[in-house]
């Protein structure tokens, strides 16, 4: 990416949002693997439940790939890439003599 700063803020974005979402799905991840109960309320009638541990599982893997990504954007938006030579451009190396 030619422009720098704006390779910086996308990466910044990504980091806060999918840190975010990181974050949500870690803590809830660990509470429901763990089996503990959650309480809810609806319409003022308390209801204690657990969810299936596999789901869980699933949102700890899940932050884990939340994590991932903003590696892989700022990876691939702020590294140097190889200088190529400009096409059009003649090369000036003499070439081997003919046998």
């Amino acid at each position: 990416m030619q422009n720098r700063p704006l390779a910086i803020g996308i990466t910044a974005i990504t980091a806060l949002c999918c840190g975010c979402l990181a974050l949500f799905a870690c803590i809830w991840g660990a509470i429901i693997a763990s089996g503990q109960p959650i309480e809810t309320t609806v319409n003022g009638y308390t209801e204690f439940q657990t969810l299936p541990q596999p789901l869980g599982f699933a949102l700890l893997c899940l932050s884990c790939l939340f994590v991932l990504i903003p590696a892989g954007v700022g990876f691939f938006t702020l590294r140097q890439k190889p200088v190529t030579d400009a096409p059009g451009v003649i090369d000036e190396t003499p070439l081997p003599p003919a046998s």
